[in-house]
């Protein structure tokens, strides 16, 4: 990619995105719903094709050519991730279907293995389901005691609760690094030092960080740190779990199969080393080499450069939405670059349901989210039924905001004359 210093970002790159030329509904399509899902670069999607069109084979097992080499990118696809992340070794990134599998591995392995009744599990009430539903499930099997952060008055994470919630009977705490509803920041440092004094692990959720602001999991600390490929230009399948190398060796394989075995008998198997311990039976192959491209991409750029891009957008975002009296924003307010938050905005329209302001607002070529966003024990704790959410990344424009903003208070106009 060639950048020349009079573009945005977003105007050096969008040629990157094909599907960002067609129109809905015969308007030019607007996609605001990146939080859900982000879209995929010519050079992503080339190198999935060119993965079955040129070295389409299976990985590790093969002596030949095609193997060879379908074996050399899966496993630099790896290295791209632990690189990119700032992991102290290629053996801390575990192949996976999504954010999802990821917690669910470190629950199902280390969760089952190491909880008794009476320990305890903190999370927050803003976490997405994926990171509550498979804590629900190991502390009703082994007895451990799920605990809740709540929110600041500003609706972010409450760390001066967590310190008081947090004691010696704590074993685990699983929180989110971005909301994906309320675009608030965790202080996950700060979160893992206090966790650590207490001699509990910590899982860090970064599906909506690592795509949008440097991570280094070094820094942070964290013993586990998962992020979905789909979110972060890759295809959807694959995913990642970050590990700290002592702590992923000391867990037992979460599933059995073929390729995370060293030896088989027929009464008893001996397991492979990190990381194909936890990869079980052939992987998602062209989707991680996929996954390495997306990397490749996004470093080509750098996160610095998307980070900062998409809080000029954010503030742009907050300052148009601001200006509509019947919209509440939720989560804390950015600063006036933008920062301080992610570069999403959910919200309520006084008098009219998200799921209709999305509905009609599609009519108008505008994609964005509404409903619960897989957060519906924090939707039940603000009282909401359901917000709309737009959601901005680095190939949105502001010109792209000036369509929402526009779309969005004829629709309110349209209702608010119905109802009238």
């Amino acid at each position: 990619m060639t950048f020349t210093p009079t573009k945005t970002l977003a105007d050096k790159v969008r040629a990157d995105f094909p599907i960002l030329r067609q129109e809905v509904n015969g308007k030019t399509l607007v996609y605001l719903d990146n939080a859900a899902t982000s879209q995929k670069p010519l050079f992503v999607l080339n190198a999935l094709r060119d993965y079955y069109e040129q070295y389409n084979s299976n990985v590790h097992r093969g002596a030949h050519t095609l193997s060879a080499k379908a074996t050399d990118a899966y496993e630099g696809a790896r290295d791209k991730v632990a690189k990119f992340i700032n992991a102290a070794s290629r053996q801390e990134i575990i192949y996976t279907r999504n954010a999802s599998e990821a917690i669910n591995l470190v629950a199902y392995s280390w969760g089952m293995s190491n909880l008794q009744p009476g320990d305890e599990i903190i999370v927050s009430v803003m976490e997405h389901h994926s990171n509550l539903v498979p804590w629900q499930f190991v502390a009703q099997k082994t007895g451990a005691v799920l605990k809740f952060v709540e929110l600041t008055p500003a609706e972010t994470f409450n760390l001066e609760q967590f310190k008081q919630l947090i004691s010696e009977k704590t074993k685990l705490v699983s929180v989110v690094h971005v909301s994906n509803t309320l675009g608030c920041i965790s202080p996950v440092e700060e979160i893992v030092e206090v966790a650590h004094r207490y001699g509990a692990k910590v899982l860090i959720d970064a599906c909506q960080s690592v795509p949008h602001m440097p991570i280094d999991v070094q820094q942070i600390g964290c013993d586990w740190l998962v992020a979905s490929g789909h979110k972060m230009l890759a295809p959807t399948g694959i995913g990642f779990l970050y590990g700290k190398l002592e702590v992923l060796e000391s867990m037992p394989p979460f599933m059995g199969g073929g390729e995370m075995i060293a030896e088989v008998y027929l009464d008893h198997s001996t397991y492979a080393e990190l990381p194909h311990k936890f990869e079980a039976g052939t992987p998602a192959i062209g989707e991680a080499i996929a996954l390495g491209a997306a990397v490749d991409y996004l470093s080509s750029i750098g996160m610095d450069k998307i980070h900062a891009y998409e809080a000029e957008l954010t503030a742009y975002l907050f300052q148009q939405l601001e200006q509509i009296p019947q919209i509440r924003i939720y989560g804390p307010k950015p600063n006036a670059k933008g920062e301080g938050r992610a570069a999403l905005a959910a919200f309520t329209a006084e008098g009219v349901h998200a799921n209709d302001l999305s509905t009609l607002l599609d009519q108008e070529g505008i994609a964005i989210r509404s409903g619960h966003h897989c957060t519906h024990p924090l939707h039940r704790y603000l009282g909401l039924p359901a917000t709309a959410r737009a959601s901005l990344s680095f190939y949105n424009t502001r010109e792209e905001i000036d369509v929402f903003i526009k779309a969005l208070k004829e629709t309110l106009d349209f209702f608010a004359g119905f109802l009238d």
